[in-house]
C-alpha cells in the first residue's frame, strides 16, 4: 500500500514540475527530506529526527541552510539530479592541515564526517561533541580499536575516564587535523619529537607533576641522559618515553600491567639490551627477581630511571667511582636487608676499609670496585663454579689488575674483618700495636707535661727576678754540621710528605683532605706517586746516613755518642725523681740525653719497619704471589699502625723538644744555623758544655806550652 502511495506522489510531482524551481531554502529541501515516505527510509528518519528535535539548529552549522553545503541543483533536474555534488568542507574551512594527514591520503581513510559527524556537528568544546576530549577516544576508537583498548586501560585512559582535566586525549598527543604516520618526521610524535610532547605535561605542568609525585629534575633528567643525548643526535635506535613506558598502554610503575613495573623492567630494557638482560637473568639478582623478590635489584635500581648515563661517565651511578658506594651499598650495607636475606653484613664496610675502597673514596677511577671482582650483570655467589669470585676463577679475576696473580692471591680474606676468630694473627698485631701506642705515647706525653711545668715555672721565676742568671757568654757551639743539617732536612721533608700522603689514603673524607681533593680529579693518582717518591727519598737518605756513620769520622763519633749506655738509665731515673720532687738535683746531660737517644733509635726502627712493609705494599703483585694475601695483609697492618706510632712520637716527643719546649720556643734553630748558644748549652747540655770548655782550656794550655 505504501509503495502505491509513493508512486502516486511521484507521478504528481512529475506533472507539476513546470511550476517547480530548484530548491532554494531549507523548507524546499525538507518538503521531501523531512518526510520519511518521500526519501530513503533511513535518511528520511535521520533528517526528520534532527528537524523535529531542533538538533541541527543547535549545531555549529545551525545558522546555515541545506543549500549552503549541498550544491549542484539545476532547473533541468527537478527537484535535483539523482546524484548531486558531495559536500565540500573546503568551501568554508581551510582543510590544508587535514589534506596532508594520513586520514586524507590513505584509501578509505576517515573524512570530516567520520570524526565530526554530519548534520549533528558540534563544537569540540561542547560536552556532547564526538570530538570533545571526553568523547574523542570513542570517536577515534571506531577505526583504531586496538589502540582504544590499550589506551582505555592505561593510566592516561583511566584518568580521562575519571574526568581528570590534565589527562591527555588522542588529539593532545597526535594532534587534530595534521595527523601523519608516526614514522614521518613531520609527525608531532615522531621519535625525536616525542619527548617534547610528553614533557609539555610531565615537566611543564605543575599539576601533573603533583599528581605523578616526582620532582621536575627527575623528569628532565631524560634529556641529559645517554638516551636523550643519542636521540638529540638523530639516533633513531635510542629509546624514547614510549619505548619504556609504552605508547597507548602507558601505566604507572605500581600498576600490574606497567612496562616499568618492578618485574617487567628487565624485559623492557631487553628490547634494546637483549644480551645483557640474558646474562642478568642468570645472575643472583636476576634469579631473585624472577622468584618474586621485591627487594631484588632490576636494571633501573642500578642504572637509574630517567637520568641514565654511560658507565664511563663520572655522573653515572655505575661509574667506577660511584658503583660501590651509591649502588651496591644501598642493599649490602643495609642492616634490614642483610638480616632479612642472610647477606654478609660486613661486606661493604670491609671493602671501604681496604685499599680498593679507600682509594675509590678518595677519587681514584682506576682502582677496583665491587663490579671489578663480582661482575656487573653476571653477579653470582662464590659457591657457583661459573662465578668470577669462585676459588678456581679468583686468580684470573685478580689477574685483570694484578698480572701474574697465582693461587697465593686467594690465601687470605678479601673482605678483611679483623676478629680473633677469623684473623688471629692480624688481631694480635693490631692489639699489640694499640697497647704499644697507648703506653709509649702516653708515657711521652706524661714526661713532656712534667718537663713543661718545670721549665715554665723556672721561666716565670726568672721574669719575677726570683732567680738571678749569670751573664750569658756569646760563644756559639756546633751542634749540627751542614752535612747533618742537610740529612735532617731531607728526612724531615720526606717524613712529613709520607705522613700527609699516607693518611690521605686512609682518611679520604677527612676535613683536611677534602679541600686537597677538590684541586683535581687526579689528586689521588698524584698522591700515590708522591708517597712512593717520598718513601724512596727516605730510604735513600737512610742509606746515606748509614754510610755517614761508618765512613765519615764525625759520623762515627755521632754513632758512638748515640749508643745507649748505663748512665742513660740513671739520668732517666734522676729526671723522674726531679719531676716528682723526690730530688732537687737535676741530672747533667752530655751531648745526647736519653731523650735524643730514644728518638734516634726509634727513628732507625721506624725506617726499617716502614721501609720494609712499604716495599711489600708497593710491589704487591710480586709479594702477594710469594707471601700470600694474608702475608700482604700483615705487612699492611704493621705499616698502618707503625705510621701512627711514628707520627704521634714525632708530634708528642720531637716537636715538643724542638718547638714547644719553653727553653727553645718558638724553635730550636740548630737545625737551621747548626749552632747553640752558650746559654742553650748550659740549660740543655751542661755536661757537654763543661767538656767543651775543658777541651778549649786544654788546647789553650797546650798552645802556651808550645
Amino acid at each position: 500500500m505504501n509503495a502505491v502511495r509513493r508512486g502516486l506522489f511521484a507521478t504528481l510531482l512529475l506533472l507539476l514540475s513546470p511550476v517547480f524551481s530548484p530548491a532554494q531554502s531549507n523548507e524546499d529541501c525538507l518538503a521531501c527530506h523531512g518526510q520519511p515516505g518521500l526519501t530513503k527510509q533511513k535518511k528520511g528518519q535521520e533528517i526528520q529526527l534532527y528537524v523535529n528535535n531542533d538538533i541541527y539548529r543547535k549545531t555549529i552549522h545551525g545558522a546555515l541552510g541545506c543549500v549552503d553545503c549541498h550544491q549542484g541543483f539545476n532547473a533541468a533536474a527537478i527537484p535535483h539530479a539523482r546524484v548531486i555534488n558531495p559536500v565540500d568542507c573546503k568551501t568554508c574551512h581551510d582543510t590544508g592541515p587535514y589534506d596532508q594527514s594520513i586520514h586524507a591520503a590513505a584509501l578509505g581513510a576517515a573524512g570530516c564526517i567520520e570524526c565530526h559527524g554530519k548534520h549533528d556537528i558540534l563544537s569540540a568544546q561542547n560536552p556532547d561533541s564526538g570530538t570533545n576530549r571526553n568523547h574523542v577516544l570513542g570517536t577515534c576508537g571506531r577505526c583504531h580499536k586496538l589502540e582504544d583498548e590499550h589506551y582505555s586501560r592505561s593510566s592516561h585512559g583511566t584518568a580521562l575516564a575519571a574526568g581528570a582535566a590534565s589527562a591527555p586525549s588522542c588529539v593532545d598527543c597526535h594532534g587534530a587535523h595534521p595527523i601523519v604516520p608516526v614514522a614521518d618526521p613531520e609527525s608531532v610524535v615522531y621519535k625525536t619529537k616525542e619527548p617534547a610532547v610528553c614533557l609539555k605535561c610531565h615537566l611543564d605542568d605543575a599539576q601533573v607533576r603533583r599528581q605523578v609525585g616526582v620532582a621536575a629534575g627527575f623528569i628532565a633528567g631524560y634529556e641529559e641522559s645517554i638516551h636523550g643525548v643519542m636521540l638529540k643526535a638523530g639516533n633513531l635506535n635510542a629509546p624514547t618515553c614510549s619505548s619504556c613506558h609504552g605508547a597507548h598502554d602507558m601505566a604507572l610503575g605500581s600498576s600490574a600491567n606497567s612496562l616499568v613495573g618492578k618485574f617487567k623492567v628487565p624485559e623492557t630494557c631487553g628490547a634494546c639490551h637483549g644480551e645483557i638482560v640474558k646474562v642478568f637473568n642468570e645472575s643472583a639478582h636476576g634469579n631473585a627477581l624472577r622468584a618474586g623478590n621485591q627487594r631484588a635489584p632490576n636494571c633501573t635500581d642500578c642504572h637509574g630511571e630517567h637520568q641514565i648515563f654511560a658507565p664511563t661517565d663520572p655522573r653515572s651511578l655505575v661509574s667506577g667511582k660511584n658503583v660501590s658506594a651509591r649502588v651496591c651499598a644501598e642493599c649490602h650495607n643495609s642492616v634490614m636487608l642483610t638480616q632479612k636475606y642472610g647477606l654478609a653484613s660486613e661486606r661493604f664496610g670491609s671493602f671501604e676499609d681496604s685499599y680498593h675502597g679507600l682509594a675509590s673514596r678518595g677519587g681514584s677511577v682506576a682502582v677496583a670496585n665491587c663490579a671489578s671482582c663480582h661482575g656487573y650483570h653476571n653477579i653470582k655467589p662464590s659457591s657457583d663454579p661459573t662465578s668470577t669470585i669462585s676459588k678456581a676463577n679468583l686468580p684470573a679475576t685478580c689477574g685483570k689488575c694484578h698480572p701474574g696473580a697465582n693461587e697465593n692471591f686467594t690465601k687470605g680474606e678479601v673482605h678483611l674483618v679483623i676478629q680473633p676468630e677469623t684473623e688471629p694473627v692480624l688481631y694480635w698485631i693490631r692489639s699489640i700495636y694499640t697497647w704499644l701506642i697507648l703506653l709509649t705515647i702516653g708515657g711521652m706525653l706524661a714526661h713532656n707535661v712534667a718537663d713543661f711545668i718545670d721549665k715554665s715555672r723556672f721561666r716565670f721565676a726568672m721574669r719575677r727576678g726570683l732567680i738571678e742568671m749569670e751573664h750569658a757568654a756569646t760563644n756559639q757551639y756546633l751542634r749540627m754540621s751542614f752535612n747533618e743539617r742537610l740529612q735532617h732536612a731531607t728526612l724531615a721533608l720526606s717524613f712529613i710528605t709520607l705522613v700527609i700522603t699516607g693518611f690521605m689514603l686512609r682518611f679520604p673524607d677527612a676535613w683536611w683532605v677534602t679541600p686537597i681533593r677538590r684541586w683535581s680529579e687526579w689528586v689521588f693518582s698524584i698522591r700515590g706517586l708522591v708517597h712512593r717518591i717520598a718513601g724512596v727519598v727516605m730510604i735513600a737518605i737512610s742509606i746515606y746516613h748509614l754510610y755517614y756513620v761508618i765512613a765519615v769520622p764525625r759520623g762515627r763519633q755521632l754513632i758512638r755518642d748515640l749508643v745507649p749506655k748505663v748512665p742513660d738509665a740513671r739520668e732517666f731515673w734522676g729526671m723522674f725523681k726531679y719531676y716528682t720532687r723526690i730530688s732537687k738535683q737535676k741530672p747533667q746531660f752530655g751531648r745526647f740525653s736519653y731523650i735524643e737517644k730514644a728518638e734516634y733509635w726509634a727513628l732507625i726502627w721506624g725506617v726499617i719497619v716502614m721501609g720494609g712493609t712499604g716495599i711489600i705494599l708497593w710491589f704487591n703483585n710480586y709479594f702477594m704471589g710469594v707471601l700470600t694475601l694474608l702475608g700482604w695483609n700483615i705487612a699492611e697492618t704493621i705499616h698502618y699502625y707503625e705510621a701512627w706510632l711514628a707520627t704521634l712520637a714525632i708530634l708528642v716527643w720531637h716537636f715538643y723538644f724542638v718547638i714547644f719546649n719553653p727553653s727553645v720556643y718558638p724553635l730550636n734553630t740548630a737545625c737551621i744555623r747548626g749552632t747553640l748558644t752558650e746559654e742553650e748549652m748550659a740549660e740543655e747540655h751542661p755536661r757537654e758544655l763543661e767538656e767543651l770548655r775543658a777541651a778549649e782550656l786544654q788546647s789553650e794550655t797546650d798552645t802556651l806550652k808550645a
